[in-house]
């Protein structure tokens, strides 16, 4: 890019900071964590350097799918307070130079929401065709189409004699994005929060919104291929990026499920017509051998190098990636690809190093910087996620041993990332003065904020360093994204390039030494920015390379032509 940093859209530098809010903070003893919980930690976020929060949905909701069901666009949930405690909340984190991005669930509303249930029932509804219904075929379903929660994606509505598509569960009816009053209202929704200051938002399968209105069989799948990146899907985001986000400056990072690197690049291309960026999630299956994600299978190192360098190469200078390991849906990384015992510290900076410094915004999920772990739940009782007890009973169907379903669970349910956030040692680890809603991991003892605070060579300050190397090494964000060593079986080598600086990030995947050799540089210039072992910034940069158990090295060359 030839344009200066200081020209460059804030969030290209930024870094931001995911909260769940139902397992952040309490701020009383509910045992569920609340807005005033989030205002009590600001201080805390600010230390670690993020720019903004992004928070999964507030709204009013009756917390079916965990508040991607929006019962009230224009109401805060009871549990986590009200629209007066929100208000704050952009008041005190905008007063310390953080902004807000709020979670939006377009493609869908909750069957309780109103428009929903006026058009229950009643075809003569002026929010029937807010929805997608469809008469009966065969005296069944319209299609075949599955949903993503299992089982059709078609639910009668009995009075009427016809189906409302439910892509999600069926509390979650589709909205019709072909009926121009559908748009209208979510612009609407958009502006009421843009007006209070938020800054920007996060859109949730977004890329489903738009469907091939023949509604025709898959004769060969489950129906994604003709709703995923559909027909009119670029128009509409066009239009509500013209009409709403662009007016208001808002940021935008759309949730792209199943998506391409193609539409991704439209998506998120420079000219801005649409997004400012995507996730994508295809990094995230290399563990699902088969496509099969209920299993204790090894990940699969090598694909994960393929897929970061097809994406990083491919929106280089084309479009802008979300760069992120964990979420409120995914297993704790540490635990996930690496060592969250021996090696726990290790891992854990090893593993943020690799994401922060490729191209894109980074994003940081709740308890990622102290190095929290899956929890280890030793009982189907102690999980709360829906779909965790579902594949429970699947399992316990096909006769598999107790032990095996409670280590697979261990190690892929979405509960393991949505235990309470571990502030310090004490009682229910500072989260809450109540019960929690959800056991926590039993290692809060050790592993908590307090804790790593108090260690100047903890995660917690690595991340810090990383959020401030973003901002003080231009190549980070504008360099070119090689991978250095494709087939090496341990290390994942790659190189950031610009005109004025070479970055290497060189990380060792495994709890044993590996070498490789570094590429033809001015290696007499180059010098370590940063390591996860003390030491290493003083020594002198070799092109023979013997990384330590779960080790990273980041190398930065000046001037390199």
């Amino acid at each position: 890019m030839s344009r200066s940093a200081q020209s460059m859209p804030w969030w290209k530098t930024a870094a931001i900071y995911q909260i769940y809010p139902k397992s952040f903070c309490d701020s009383g003893a509910k045992g569920i964590g609340d807005l005033q919980g989030i205002i009590s930690k600001l201080d805390y976020l600010l230390k670690l350097g993020i720019d903004a929060i992004w928070l999964t949905p507030i709204y009013q909701s009756p917390m079916i799918d965990n508040g991607y069901d929006i019962a009230d666009y224009y109401a805060i949930n009871p549990d986590f307070g009200t629209m007066q405690d929100f208000e704050q909340l952009l008041k005190e984190a905008h007063r310390r130079g953080i902004r807000i991005i709020m979670d939006i669930v377009v493609n869908h509303t909750s069957t309780e929401h109103a428009w929903f249930q006026s058009a229950l029932g009643d075809r003569s509804s002026p929010y029937r065709d807010y929805y997608i219904w469809h008469k009966p075929v065969n005296g069944g379903v319209p299609n075949n189409w599955q949903s993503k929660f299992g089982g059709s994606a078609w639910e009668l509505d009995e009075a009427t004699g016809e189906y409302y598509l439910h892509l999600f569960a069926k509390q979650q009816a589709d909205l019709n994005w072909e009926n121009p009053q559908v748009r209208e209202e979510v612009k609407k929704v958009i502006r009421f929060w843009a007006e209070k200051g938020v800054d920007g938002f996060r859109l949730d399968v977004i890329n489903l919104i738009s469907k091939q209105q023949d509604f025709a069989d898959d004769e060969t799948g489950d129906g994604r291929r003709f709703y995923t990146d559909g027909p009119r899907v670029h128009e509409y985001l066009q239009e509500i990026s013209r009409d709403v986000f662009q007016r208001y400056g808002s940021v935008t990072v759309g949730e792209m499920s199943s998506t391409t690197l193609e539409h991704c690049q439209q998506y998120s291309a420079l000219d801005g017509r649409e997004l400012s960026m995507v996730f994508n999630f295809h990094h995230l299956k290399v563990d699902y051998p088969n496509g099969e994600k209920w299993t204790n299978a090894p990940f699969d190192f090598l694909q994960l190098k393929q897929i970061f360098n097809h994406w990083q190469t491919g929106l280089n200078g084309k479009g802008w990636g979300a760069l992120f390991w964990c979420n409120h849906d995914q297993p704790r990384i540490v635990s996930r690809l690496a060592n969250d015992q021996q090696y726990r510290v290790e891992s854990a900076k090893m593993l943020a190093a690799t994401i922060h410094l490729m191209q894109g915004t980074p994003y940081i999920y709740q308890g990622e910087e102290i190095g929290m772990t899956n929890p280890r739940f030793t009982s189907i009782k102690q999980y709360r996620d829906v779909e965790s007890i579902n594949i429970h009973q699947l399992m316990m169907q096909q006769g598999l041993p107790e032990s095996e379903m409670l280590a697979i669970l261990a190690q892929k349910s979405r509960d393991n990332s949505r235990t309470p956030m571990q502030w310090d040692a004490s009682r229910h680890a500072g989260f809450t003065r109540g019960e929690p809603w959800i056991d926590l991991a039993s290692n809060y003892s050790d592993i908590n904020a307090q804790a790593a605070l108090e260690d100047p060579h903890s995660v917690f300050y690595f991340y810090r360093r990383l959020l401030s190397l973003r901002k003080k090494v231009k190549v980070i964000t504008d360099g070119d994204y090689t991978d250095l060593l494709p087939d090496h079986k341990e290390i994942f080598a790659y190189q950031r390039r610009n005109q004025k600086q070479v970055l290497i990030c060189l990380n060792n995947y495994y709890g044993h030494e590996a070498e490789c050799e570094l590429p033809e540089l001015p290696l007499d210039d180059a010098l370590y920015l940063l390591g996860n072992y003390s030491g290493i910034e003083l020594q002198r940069v070799l092109a023979h390379q013997v990384l330590r158990p779960y080790e990273t090295r980041i190398i930065l060359i000046e001037s390199p032509l």
